[in-house]
């Protein structure tokens, strides 16, 4: 047997995403690691309503942005309450893509990676 255990971001200011990810979403810290030398931490984020986890790893020595290629992947989300989140993800300034026609959107996170919203259908 085999299943998908978590999805990483690396994040440039691990406090910024923290507060992001639980105003966007509700996401908390579930589990966290740090290197014994301090040069990483590990925080992974869960949705408390299933097993899957988002992994931020905060590399402290990391000035630069992370180079995300053409952005052509993106980690999706599924809500029942799809208006709610998309008035506080207005409100917040982070929806970044919108197709109204498919009836689903896309926020950006601090570093730049884009999380798609979709309704439950």
């Amino acid at each position: 047997m085999i299943h998908f255990a978590h999805f990483n971001f690396n994040v440039l200011d691990l406090q910024r995403s923290l507060d992001f990810y639980d105003k966007a979403l509700g996401l908390k810290p579930v589990k966290e690691s740090t290197a014994a030398d301090g040069s990483f931490k590990l925080v992974f984020l869960g949705d408390g309503m299933t097993d899957f986890v988002l992994e931020l790893t905060y590399l402290t020595d990391r000035k630069e942005a992370y180079d995300l290629g053409e952005g052509e992947f993106h980690l999706a989300f599924e809500t029942d309450e799809y208006e709610k989140f998309h008035q506080r993800h207005k409100e917040m300034g982070c929806i970044c893509f919108e197709n109204e026609g498919m009836g689903i959107y896309f926020i950006e996170d601090p570093d730049g990676y884009w999380i798609e919203i979709v309704p439950a259908r």
